[in-house]
């Protein structure tokens, strides 16, 4: 896996190298993700949504679907026809929310998780045996490295301007 590797060894060419390394990780999970689209007749937006329900879930947080217009970037129309052709395709529900019986939040189907599952799996399985060689101490830096930069990219979304406002 990493021989052809040859990292700089200064604090510049370090960051250098992880920013093109995230880079390349975004442009092939893209692909792959447009690879799971065709093969579930979904829409690229359609899997973005997915995506994003599936993190938000994993962290805990469920997303309504007004969160999930503001992380899309798309409207709140565009949001509920994909939500409602989501549901319809059996890849997503409505869940209540059980502080406040009023909200909604978005959460995948059985059905939807047994598709993910089965594309998915292999993939997990290939990144289990890439990881595999390399020490618990490396995985740790490299989880706080990729904790550290989701945050900063969380971030520098948060403070980009809502569609059709001037940036500041």
């Amino acid at each position: 896996m990493g021989d052809d590797i040859n990292p700089a060894t200064d604090r510049a060419g370090l960051e250098t190298d992880i920013s093109r390394d995230i880079r390349a990780l975004t442009a092939v999970s893209e692909q792959i993700g447009h690879g799971f689209a065709r093969s579930n007749d979904l829409r690229p937006n359609d899997f973005r949504a997915l995506m994003h329900v599936a993190t938000a879930d994993a962290e805990g947080a469920p997303l309504s679907a007004g969160q999930l217009s503001k992380l899309m970037g798309v409207s709140a129309p565009a949001v509920t026809y994909l939500v409602e052709r989501m549901i319809e395709a059996g890849h997503l529900q409505r869940v209540p929310d059980p502080t406040d019986r009023r909200r909604v939040h978005l959460s995948y189907t059985d059905q939807g998780m047994f598709v993910a599952s089965g594309f998915f799996g292999p993939l997990g399985a290939r990144t289990r045996a890439a990881l595999a060689a390399l020490p618990d101490a490396d995985l740790a830096a490299a989880h706080r490295v990729l904790v550290g930069v989701t945050a900063a990219l969380r971030e520098f979304f948060a403070e980009l301007p809502e569609p059709g406002q001037a940036p500041e």
